[in-house]
């Protein structure tokens, strides 16, 4: 593959010594997570004074599953009801955690004064797929039944999340429109995950997924996740959204990615489907940035990604 340094934002060069290139197997994982466990950044004394609850809870899993952990912010001095979040973590399906968003949570809870609920879903290998979309689904089940407690609105309940965090965000929007039994008001998709097949393509792009996230860790994620290989005629739409044949009847959608990023292709696939499918959809491509480049807050780019995201929850939020 050819190099592609030379097309990074360059305020997003430096962040990448921070991310040397591995090789992503069961025998290094525990080491991934244990380097994605820490809490994203922020000051601690302006995270203690924002007017935001953060608890922990456990709610019931379905159909005989393990509970689910969440973590629940709430503003202590907004108006109720209010708008919520149902957040999913990134990770490729095998990393991450909701703890490690905690002060991002709190900061955006206080910020869109929002309710924000982030699920601790079941990790693969060691859990296959439906696992943790069915944990997902869970926790959306719970929030319903516990709209009254929480202080939401149900009509302005939302689904968000960054990479395999997004997948699993689009999954649940296609379980739920399916199933019928809860209704979404949006789905907030940030360099999502949605399609195994990427691993297989014949021609794959050549100008994304040289950082972060490469084509090895995307084989790696997807066969944790699935348990065969990627790529097989019989992938559920609820692991891989993209397999999806109807995405008619899904909520307004935003999806924001990188133009380096693996997902960019797949990404821009499925805006243009939901646009053809009726779907209310906002898309992002940002110049220069490549999968993960959140992870550095001081970027230009990055700021201007997180102020379209924010404004663009603010107006979902509102209904």
């Amino acid at each position: 593959m050819r190099s592609t340094r030379h097309l990074v934002d360059p305020s997003l060069l430096g962040l990448l010594e921070a991310f040397p290139p591995y090789t992503l197997t069961e025998e290094i994982l525990p080491l991934v997570r244990q380097g994605f466990g820490g809490r994203l950044a922020m000051d601690a004394a302006a995270d203690a004074a924002l007017p935001v609850e953060t608890t922990t809870r456990q709610v019931p899993g379905l159909k005989g599953e393990p509970e689910v952990t969440v973590l629940v912010h709430r503003p202590t001095d907004g108006a109720a009801p209010c708008g919520g979040i149902l957040h999913i973590h990134g990770g490729g399906y095998v990393s991450g955690s909701a703890a490690a968003m905690v002060p991002v949570h709190r900061a955006l809870a206080a910020r869109l004064a929002c309710v924000i609920v982030s699920v601790e879903y079941r990790l693969a290998p060691e859990t296959r797929f439906p696992g943790a979309v069915e944990d997902c689904y869970a926790a959306l089940a719970w929030m319903a039944g516990a709209a009254a407690e929480l202080g939401l609105d149900l009509a302005r309940l939302g689904v968000m999340g960054e990479s395999a965090g997004g997948g699993l965000a689009a999954g649940l929007a296609l379980l739920a429109r399916d199933r019928g039994e809860y209704a979404l008001a949006f789905q907030h998709l940030i360099y999502p995950m949605l399609d195994d097949r990427t691993c297989i393509t014949a021609d794959p792009n050549p100008w994304t997924g040289e950082f972060i996230w490469n084509r090895q860790h995307n084989l790696f994620g997807w066969t944790s996740l699935l348990g065969v290989a990627p790529g097989g005629p019989d992938v559920s739409p609820y692991a891989a959204a993209a397999r999806a044949e109807n995405l008619a009847g899904l909520p307004p959608t935003f999806i924001a990615t990188g133009a380096l990023d693996l997902f960019v292709d797949e990404n821009l696939a499925y805006a243009t489907r939901l646009l053809r499918a009726g779907v209310p959809t906002e898309l992002h491509v940002y110049p220069g940035a490549y999968h993960g480049f959140h992870f550095d807050p001081g970027a230009a780019v990055t700021g201007i990604a997180q102020r379209d995201s924010t404004q663009a929850l603010a107006r979902l939020l509102a209904g």
